[in-house]
């Protein structure tokens, strides 16, 4: 029914539309009858997005994201397309945009970058799909070609929360977020973007760094990611567009802007909380490399070690005991006020049947967090301690 659902709503974003070649946004540029109700059509389910609790909320950070979105587009561009970034708390490598510029990144994959130049670099992407109208585009073709849109319900889209992200997304949202546009408009949105990174100064060999990455990264896992930018071949796409780009077309001698020092500074709180997403999901690799590339940027913070031991301890394999004691002890030798850790570890203690220790722990746990959601449970495990 969701894939019929899908189905109609493009026909009827596209009935009666022109077939003439679709200009990119310029000076002239006027909204077309069908193009006035797909940005429609994304105004509600960008209110749907804003109302599901879904989005990562940290002024400063939205604020740097806006303004790295700012100076990749000309004023005249900027009158016409009044781009906003916003972020979404998925662990997964996502970003998408909706035709009137609302562009959205998932926690996941700000996580995994290294610096500012592969910020725009993916912004500058996204931001063509916008300029070029790739969305009118793509709904126009699907008039004779609708069947290619995939089901939503084979990918598993789970967000914070536990909240279906394809389920919140419409016909608009989802072909940007999982399925993608065509190869073509694919490859236009990386060269464009690429000038457009070029133009700002930012060093774009930069470009294919992430994507290399974020391919090592599944292959370690071996994770298939349900979204767009997370899949095998996407993501090959992606860096064979911009090797072929700086063999043939770049030669400068200069490096260009990375500012990974900025970058790193403004993102380094969505790490961690990325980190603890990943945990959540399952994924021990991914959030075990973001608690460690947190406490690079943030020594000594107790809730990363917490995470550290969260994940040896879930993940159960041989010596994660040991190293999850160590990880808690850790956290609680930095911050003996931080309770988390007291409970952790007397979760340990009691299952290797020291009852002494482990009443220790849970009694520091509920005298730091006296209101604490799961004090009921808790107490349970104390008496089977006396």
């Amino acid at each position: 029914m969701r894939y019929l659902f899908f189905l109609l709503i493009l026909c009827s974003l596209t009935a009666g539309c022109c077939t003439a070649t679709v200009q990119p946004i310029g000076e002239t540029f006027r909204l077309e009858d069908d193009e006035e109700r797909l940005w429609q059509r994304s105004l509600e389910e960008e209110r749907i997005l804003d109302n599901s609790g879904l989005l990562y909320r940290d002024h400063d950070l939205e604020g740097y994201l806006n303004e790295v979105a700012r100076n990749l587009q000309p004023p005249e561009i900027l009158s016409r397309i009044p781009f906003k970034v916003l972020v979404i708390k998925n662990p997964y490598l996502n970003a998408f945009a909706f035709p009137n510029g609302v562009v959205y990144i998932h926690t996941g994959i700000l996580a995994r970058m290294d610096n500012e130049a592969q910020l725009a670099t993916l912004l500058a992407h996204e931001m063509t799909h916008c300029t070029h109208r790739h969305a009118l585009r793509a709904l126009r073709n699907l008039k004779s070609k609708a069947f290619g849109l995939a089901p939503a319900h084979q990918n598993q889209t789970e967000c914070e929360g536990g909240v279906d992200l394809s389920v919140l997304l419409g016909s608009t949202g989802y072909m940007a977020a999982v399925t993608g546009y065509s190869r073509y408009l694919e490859t236009e949105a990386d060269m464009v973007g690429l000038k457009l990174i070029l133009k700002a100064g930012y060093d774009p060999r930069e470009a294919p760094r992430l994507f290399e990455h974020l391919i090592g990264e599944l292959n370690e896992e071996g994770i298939r990611e349900p979204f767009f930018f997370g899949t095998h071949p996407k993501l090959r796409d992606r860096i064979e567009n911009y090797g072929n780009f700086l063999r043939t077309q770049y030669h400068a001698d200069n490096s260009g802007i990375k500012n990974a020092e900025i970058f790193l500074a403004k993102v380094h709180a969505l790490i961690l909380d990325n980190a603890f997403m990943d945990l959540k999901a399952g994924r021990f690799c991914a959030a075990e490399r973001g608690a460690k590339k947190y406490l690079a940027i943030k020594a000594n913070d107790p809730r990363a070690y917490y995470l550290l031991g969260e994940i040896s301890r879930q993940r159960g394999k041989e010596g994660d005991t040991r190293r999850a004691r160590v990880y808690y002890e850790r956290a609680i030798a930095i911050e003996p006020s931080y309770p988390d850790p007291y409970k952790a570890i007397g979760l340990i203690y009691y299952k290797e049947g020291e009852t002494t220790l482990a009443k220790t722990s849970f009694e520091s746990y509920l005298s730091l967090d006296p209101h604490t959601p799961d004090k009921a449970y808790i107490k349970k495990y104390l008496e089977r301690c006396n």
